[in-house]
């Protein structure tokens, strides 16, 4: 189905960072506690936190793999291919990537109305840096202020991005909120993890973070639940590196799962710690973590309920549907998505440009071929709209 006749709103764009993105509002004398530029062998690699990151092969992003590259993989494969052969064309980056004007002009012969915009080095780092919580804020406040100038947070109203909170530090997570709240934020972003504060870490639902989530639900404002690293291992079952290889590629392991196992953890966590009974404001939205685990994560919200009878106030597996959206992967069985959430809580996103991706955004719209005009309308752009507006009380 490419008839769309309608603008899109894509819930999940990406930038590649630019190369001063960490360090240009980064004072220097604590860069090496933060980030830093190496040069390793003659390729430039990010020091975090005093480690090489190898995380992304190349953080110039100069040159790229195509966007959407591993489309044809993730479908299934039907050629057989070594997962390397899709990666070996490379070109030089684009402006769109990194220039907010060409994105716009691209924008347009996409069919895009409006997008959210997430980091791509951005959702990495915390985890790096999470046993120092005082570099992690200074990091990702040099960084945000970094997007404010390069990309803006509401640039023409159509290219919407997300400043990236980490809550370890609750005082500086609440003033950088109020930061972005002042400087026309639509909507922020945090990692599905547990929280690491000076004392350990801790679960999102722990009362000390409440005033965060306080000021989310008196503002109205989206909180994005963004895939990163979450710092989840495959204790010994796999290679927590790249993985294993074999002739015909890597092998398979549970590590493919990581990304799910912790979007899992932490949204069924903010049900079982009441969070939304506490603000009932708050609206999630689940972006790039996928949904197969939705069945299994309600039959545990409603076993939770019978097996402990007068904790919950509200029905944890309807208010979980009242307060979370759901971005599914787009192999995913998006029938399935609309079955448990309903067609209101199920949102686009393309990931484009990331080579995980689709090639071009719109090319998700035949997997809403069996859908009628008003869900497909609801899932490609209203249920985005809705959440990028503003709901304060």
């Amino acid at each position: 189905m490419t008839d769309v006749t309608f603008p899109v709103f894509d819930a999940d764009n990406h930038y590649y960072e630019a190369l001063d993105a960490f360090t240009r509002h980064l004072p220097p004398r604590v860069g090496p506690r933060t980030v830093q530029w190496a040069e390793i062998d003659g390729r430039r690699y990010h020091v975090v936190g005093g480690r090489v990151s190898r995380a992304v092969v190349n953080p110039t992003f100069n040159p790229i793999a195509r966007a959407g590259a591993l489309h044809d993989y993730f479908r299934g494969n039907p050629d057989q291919k070594n997962p390397i052969e899709f990666l070996k064309e490379r070109e030089p980056i684009r402006p769109e990537y990194r220039d907010r004007d060409a994105r716009i002009n691209v924008m347009d012969q996409q069919n895009l109305e409006a997008i959210w915009l997430f980091p791509t080095l951005g959702v990495l780092y915390e985890e790096l840096l999470k046993e120092d919580p005082e570099a992690v804020q200074i990091t990702f406040r040099a960084f945000n202020r970094w997007l404010e100038e390069d990309w803006g947070f509401a640039y023409q109203n159509r290219i919407f991005a997300a400043p990236y909170i980490a809550l370890g530090r609750i005082d500086d997570a609440v003033a950088e909120l109020e930061w972005a709240l002042e400087r026309g934020a639509h909507l922020v972003c945090i990692r599905p993890a547990a929280i690491w504060t000076e004392t350990g870490p801790k679960p999102p639902t722990d009362p000390m973070f409440d005033p965060f989530w306080a000021r989310a639900n008196e503002a109205g404002i989206t909180v994005i639940v963004h895939a990163g690293d979450s710092g989840y291992t495959t204790h010994g079952y796999s290679n927590d590196g790249f993985g294993a290889k074999f002739d015909g590629g890597w092998q398979p392991s549970i590590k493919a799962f990581n990304i799910e196992r912790a979007a899992y953890d932490f949204l069924i966590t903010l049900a079982y710690g009441k969070l939304f009974e506490r603000f009932p404001n708050l609206r999630i939205a689940s972006v790039e973590n996928g949904s197969e685990f939705l069945r299994d994560l309600f039959n545990k919200l409603r076993s939770s309920q019978r097996r402990t009878p007068g904790y919950y106030r509200d029905d944890p597996a309807e208010s979980f549907k009242q307060h979370v959206w759901m971005n599914p992967f787009w192999e995913d069985d998006v029938a399935e998505v609309v079955e448990l959430m309903g067609a209101d809580r199920v949102i686009f996103g393309s990931d484009w440009p990331h080579i995980e991706g689709m090639p071009q955004p719109l090319d998700y719209a035949s997997e809403l071929r069996d859908f009628d005009e008003a869900a497909r309308t609801r899932i490609l752009r209203d249920n985005t709209r809705e959440l990028n507006a503003l709901r304060p009380l």
